[in-house]
């Protein structure tokens, strides 16, 4: 599918129509762009930098791998993978601007312990393959493993910031009791790569046995997870949302729940946003958060009748922030809070455009990518959206849009769930 502007209309020959507008504040409307693909019917954008990089994931042909991918000046580059193994990715928001991008990749070799590491639910099949797995750092064209700590075998690797600092997590040596053996069994805790190669732990809050690092801002503002093992994939190892200042955790708090607290990004003012439970167990019924150091943790809502929201990426004014809205027929419907009212991006794009599943990030001229949705061709490729100039309409009501309810492909949907770390098990 090459690169376009989407100016013709997609005929959706489906009943239904989303539910009622949220709030009738002044929008924007946005031209939506397809980005390339490198064979496959799916793909997503996770970051995008200020320099118009965007980076995530797309898939190779026949939608069983997928490989971490660059598209840039109207090209889709292909990041590879490590030491030629299957799968790689970009699964979070890299905000770095002298061209270095980190996240996921695959090793060809299984796993000694027959762990399934936090990497499988962010490649294209989203089942446990039983590869090590590492994070990468890539600049000009080479991708470099960063290592785990003593005595473990798979790291992962979520943000970079413009000083080069790198965040995510490793594993130890340390059979820990908190995990479930079934998919692990180290012990893994939050990392911090310096650019001088120094690798150092964020240590958990204390009486939690695990950590991970999602995310870091050019002070060295460090947000990530604190909880149990369990499975390393969101759940009981998000039992708390946590800063870190000068290497010390601090507890974010909560909206009412003790699992799935999961800071996903942070600006350089120390504003964060994410998803976090309402209710305590591990049940998944989170909503999108906001955190400032003057309000605390409030959480942002979701689109009435749904299930559940996330915020995955959030501007540098911290007036904009992106994600998802998740329920009932409607599956996924990328969502806007632009000074904290919500709006289904859907009632913003201009005609023609593809549904849009998922938004993943915004950047500092509110250009938003994530990944869109075609029902004539189930088609799911990565997209951005530019704000247009015509503010002639800002006081109208959003426009109702038709949406695909159930038709979206299984392994779509599949995707989506577990490449945000939702769960191992697929669930309405």
């Amino acid at each position: 599918m090459q690169s376009r502007i989407l100016t013709c209309m997609i005929a959706i020959a489906l009943l239904g129509a989303l539910a009622a507008p949220v709030g009738l504040a002044a929008q924007t409307n946005y031209n939506v762009v397809e980005l390339g693909e490198l064979g496959g019917t799916a793909g997503s954008a996770n970051g995008i930098n200020n320099r118009g990089w965007i980076t995530g994931a797309d898939n190779l042909a026949g939608d069983a791998t997928s490989v971490a991918t660059l598209w840039v000046h109207g090209s889709t580059i292909s990041l590879g993978t490590l030491d030629g193994g299957p799968n790689s990715a970009v699964a979070w928001p890299v905000k770095n601007n002298h061209g270095v991008i980190v996240g996921i990749s695959e090793l060809p070799d299984a796993d000694p312990l027959g762990e399934n590491f936090s990497c499988w639910p962010f490649f294209a099949a989203a089942v446990p393959t039983g590869h090590i797995c590492k994070g990468f750092r890539w600049q000009n064209g080479t991708m470099t493993a960063l290592p785990p700590f003593p005595g473990g075998y798979s790291s992962y690797a979520t943000g970079v910031n413009n000083r080069g600092q790198i965040v995510g997590w490793a594993e130890n040596g340390v059979h820990d009791p908190t995990c479930d053996p079934a998919f692990q069994i180290l012990q893994f805790r939050a990392a911090i790569w310096e650019p001088n190669g120094e690798m150092r732990e964020l240590p958990p809050l204390p009486g939690d046995s695990t950590s991970a690092a999602t995310a870091i801002n050019d002070r060295g503002q460090v947000v990530g997870i604190s909880g149990d093992c369990g499975i390393a994939v969101g759940s009981v190892s998000a039992k708390h949302a946590v800063l870190w200042e000068h290497g010390v955790p601090i507890d974010l708090g909560n909206i009412g729940g003790d699992s799935w607290n999961t800071p996903t990004a942070i600006n350089n003012h120390g504003t964060i946003v994410g998803f976090a439970n309402t209710l305590p167990g591990t049940a998944r019924t989170y909503e999108a958060f906001i955190w400032t150091k003057a309000r605390g943790m409030k959480s942002l809502g979701k689109i009435p009748g749904d299930l559940r929201s996330t915020a995955n990426g959030i501007n540098e004014e911290g007036d904009k922030i992106v994600g998802l809205s998740r329920g009932g027929p409607y599956l996924f419907r990328a969502v806007l809070w632009q000074n904290r009212k919500l709006t289904d991006m859907n009632s913003l794009t201009v005609p023609g455009s593809p549904f849009l599943l998922l938004a993943g990030d915004i950047d500092s001229e509110g250009h938003i990518v994530g990944e869109a949705f075609h029902p004539d061709t189930l088609e799911a490729p990565a997209y951005v959206a530019t704000p247009t100039d015509d503010d002639d309409d800002d006081d109208r009501a959003p426009a109702i849009r038709e949406t695909p309810k159930g038709n979206l492909p299984d392994t779509v949907r599949r995707q989506i769930e577990r490449r945000l770390g939702f769960a191992s098990e697929l669930i309405p």
